[in-house]
């Protein structure tokens, strides 16, 4: 499975704290990870001018072929909780919720499913927003 999260860096001018805005998550079953399918997926889903910091999958060797810039530094503890922070996040998000709802989870569904979470959680994001 590949998670992408498309994230803004903010920086609070007064404070000069920084922090992340997340604007989309995509969640996309594999069939496999050959980097012809990851290639693919990047290649459809990602503006060529973005800046991608990967994990250490050895699957998207020729992804800068596809956006402006990959940053891959040394995978650590601190770097993960930093640079991939939303990414864990929504897979948080999207296991407590399976694990609420349904009994058990085909892996021939499974596109299915996240698919479903991502449209209702953005739909109960909208009706929040509208309300207020």
């Amino acid at each position: 499975m590949v998670v992408m999260a498309g994230c803004t860096p903010l920086e609070n001018l007064k404070s000069g704290k920084t922090s992340n805005q997340c604007r989309f998550f995509k969640m996309k079953v594999l069939k496999s990870h050959m980097a012809t399918e990851i290639e693919s997926l990047i290649k459809d889903s990602l503006d060529p001018k973005a800046i991608v910091f990967p994990d250490k999958s050895t699957s998207y060797f020729n992804i800068e072929n596809y956006v402006e810039a990959r940053l891959a530094g040394e995978s650590n503890k601190q770097t993960t909780i930093v640079m991939l922070k939303w990414v864990h996040i929504a897979i948080s998000n999207a296991k407590r919720n399976f694990l609420g709802v349904y009994h058990k989870i085909n892996g021939e569904y499974l596109q299915n499913y996240l698919d479903e979470f991502f449209t209702n959680s953005i739909e109960d994001i909208l009706s929040q927003f509208l309300k207020g």
